[in-house]
């Protein structure tokens, strides 16, 4: 089970993945027509399963019975093991299809519901996780709530009978008291506020006080923020970049390198395969919960290219290059788009595909090299992990690189013959737009021309089955074969689909990007925006919740608040329109009451500010036709680590692209104009001299 307040529980052995083939009454249940391979493991529980539906809520009161509501994801362990042990129990079963109506969530499709309840379960509990068991009444107002609940009575936690019986005991007999409670409970939640958002933009001072906060948290000797578990901070990494590159503190290179190095060194990254689990379990980056999330690696893979722009550090590169390519051979789909997430769990056993015993390596290697590969890889013959195996980790430079390469080779063939963890193939609009992003930047720097070309595939797919798919032009938040799901988008899909589609306008050049972009934010401007300068995550027309839901804090990934904050900072710039930035500029005010207090939980907002704080720079560069050449000038500008800078590159005076127009070349050749705050250096066709003009900003952006 994961945990919002860093614990963790005993791990219990799941089976919940091995193959079944009974069903209930040899039928499914109505989860089978879901488009959530979450929703669809539970399609044959013996559990009578609604999705959350009007007509849900039509049942219960029909039946004059509470709701259970279990919200979860596929890629969950204690999901899987409350799955197996509870949802699966034929008696149990019978018990909550008697007493309640069961409505079963997947998280990942509608984060408006679980960001309500979850709050609520904090609320009653003091802590909140996955699987969420929530017990509401028939206008969803939850009475009471928990997280993992075991089938018999286990660690003081009541067995899940029990607590059946007891709820529907004290609906019967105490109703009255019930319905109370879920009003209290209701009414507090609308009561909360959130921090003062009359406050100024933050500044360099601000980010100065978020860098100290963020330092008496810093573990100085194993990198990370805080204790165990230990997730990857990526927004406050790439934070702690843009502030070196703005004003050269060292402090915040050092702690952003330090994380950086020890997280990709750890058994957290899969040194064979590429690319991030979810969070270590421990403070060392050494043993992972070993799920690995769509949206944990295209954000670090951008923070990752981010420091090797800023630093050129190898290791850098090749962890960019390594989780680039496993997100090519393991997360696409079909359709082009990126799957959310790989599951923790294989062979009912969390991590079984990743973890190697001293004797499993030897066999694949040999002696010699199987010794060497051992000692290289931090593998102990009682094991780091469990069942005496370890995870892999490469906490030095191998001293023979040719000879690394090919047990690295050998070792993961010998691993693609295991039992595969399952795949969670449906496509997350948001993270199909962070994904965007970093493929295109990392192909359009390091020169890939494939990673641009899967990021643009992935654009296509978000365009022709999530934009528009419920009308107007409106995104729905996921799809799963070519098909989209019935669920709208919230805030944070419309903010990082947009900064995806301003990524590849900048890549390509092809304006329909920034078009599209504009379209987006737009739409989340007029349909989003709250009365004090920020936002809602979900649209005003949206089905009504308990609660509208408004939470401008960052999470595991960006927060809409924040992601449509710095897509508006980036259309802008590319488009000279003021409005984006003054929406930006008013939704950030939140930041300056955070930076000294939870600068973690701002880090995207801090990401935009600096942005603002550099300008941000407007790179353009023409030429008189399609040369070839120009490319070469766009990486060069591209290389400069002005925070939120752009680049755009094409024809002169093409009057589509607004930073191309009016722009021409001085006598034919490649020329480049760099502006900043409305004013523009003369134009240059040196390209030396354009990186030194972009190089000079710090300065200026620092006085």
């Amino acid at each position: 089970m994961i945990r919002t307040d860093g614990r963790r529980t005993l791990w219990i052995p799941d089976r919940a993945r091995m193959p079944r083939t009974r069903k209930h009454g040899g039928v499914t249940n109505r989860l089978a027509d879901a488009t959530s391979p979450y929703l669809l493991q539970h399609a044959e529980n013996p559990v009578d399963w609604w999705e959350w539906s009007e007509e849900a809520f039509a049942e219960a009161r029909r039946r004059d019975v509470p709701i259970f509501l279990s919200i979860g994801y596929s890629a969950c362990h204690w999901c899987h093991v409350m799955a197996h042990e509870s949802f699966e129990n034929e008696t149990i079963a019978a018990a909550l299809n008697e007493h309640f109506v069961s409505i079963k969530v997947d998280r990942e499709e509608r984060p408006d519901i679980d960001s309500v309840y979850m709050q609520a379960t904090v609320s009653l509990t003091g802590h909140g996780g996955w699987p969420m068991s929530v017990f509401l009444d028939q206008d969803g107002r939850p009475f009471y709530a928990g997280t993992y609940f075991p089938p018999e009575p286990r660690h003081q936690m009541p067995s899940f009978p029990q607590l059946i019986e007891a709820i529907s005991d004290t609906w019967a007999n105490r109703r009255v008291e019930v319905l109370a409670a879920g009003e209290r409970i209701t009414e507090a939640l609308a009561g909360r506020s959130l921090p003062d958002n009359d406050a100024q933009l933050p500044g360099v001072m601000d980010f100065a006080i978020a860098v100290s906060s963020l330092a008496r948290d810093f573990d100085g000797r194993a990198g990370g923020f805080g204790g165990a578990p230990k997730f990857p901070p990526s927004m406050v990494l790439e934070f702690l970049l843009r502030h070196n590159a703005l004003t050269g503190d060292e402090r915040s290179l050092g702690m952003a390198t330090e994380t950086l190095d020890a997280m990709a060194r750890g058994g957290m990254y899969d040194q064979l395969g590429g690319g991030f689990a979810r969070y270590s379990v421990d403070p060392d980056w050494v043993v992972p919960h070993f799920e690995k999330m769509l949206y944990d690696n295209a954000l670090l893979l951008r923070v990752y290219l981010h420091w090797w722009r800023l630093t050129r550090s190898p290791l850098a590169e090749r962890v960019v290059r390594e989780t680039a390519e496993f997100l090519l051979r393991e997360m696409r789909t079909p359709e082009g788009g990126f799957a959310a997430a790989l599951d923790a769990d294989s062979e009912g056993r969390e991590g079984a595909f990743y973890a190697w015993s001293v004797a499993e390596i030897v066999d694949v290697l040999g002696e010699d090299d199987g010794a060497w590969a051992v000692e290289l890889l931090a593998v102990t013959p009682t094991g780091t992990f469990e069942h005496g195996q370890s995870t892999l980790q490469l906490r030095t430079e191998p001293d023979d690189d040719a000879r690394w390469a090919g047990i690295r080779t050998r070792l993961f063939e010998a691993r693609s013959s295991r039992p595969r963890p399952g795949r969670d193939d449906k496509v997350v609009a948001s993270w199909n737009g962070l994904a965007i992003a970093a493929m295109a930047e990392a192909g359009a720097l390091l020169d890939e021309p494939a990673w641009i070309e899967a990021a643009l595939a992935a654009a296509d797919l978000l365009v022709a089955v999530h934009l528009g798919a419920h009308g107007d032009d409106r995104l729905c938040r996921t799809s799963r074969d070519g098909r989209p799901g019935r669920n709208d988008a919230v805030l944070d899909d419309y903010g990082c689909v947009a900064e995806g589609f301003q990524a590849l306008f900048q890549v390509t050049g092809d304006e329909e990007w920034l078009v599209l972009a504009g379209i987006l934010l737009d739409i989340a401007i007029q349909h989003f925006a709250d009365d004090e300068g920020g936002f809602y995550d979900t649209a005003d027309d949206a089905p009504a919740l308990i609660q509208r839901p408004r939470d401008p804090f960052d999470n595991a990934e960006p927060s809409g608040w924040f992601a449509v904050a710095n897509a508006c900072i980036t259309q802008s710039a590319l488009t000279g329109v003021q409005d984006y930035r003054d929406v930006a500029e008013r939704a950030l005010a939140i930041v300056t009451p955070m930076v000294g207090r939870a600068p973690r939980g701002v880090g995207w907002g801090l990401v935009a500010a600096t942005a603002l704080a550099a300008g941000p720079l407007e790179v353009a560069i023409v030429a008189e036709s399609g040369d070839d050449d120009i490319r070469g000038w766009q990486r060069e500008a591209m290389l400069g680590t002005s925070p939120g800078m752009v680049v755009v590159a094409g024809v002169a005076g093409d009057d589509d692209v607004p930073l191309l127009r009016d722009r021409p070349t001085v006598g034919g050749d490649v020329t480049a104009y760099v502006c900043r705050a409305f004013v523009c250096d003369a134009p240059t066709t040196d390209r030396v001299e354009l990186a030194g003009r972009i190089g000079a900003w710090r300065a200026e952006a620092g006085e």
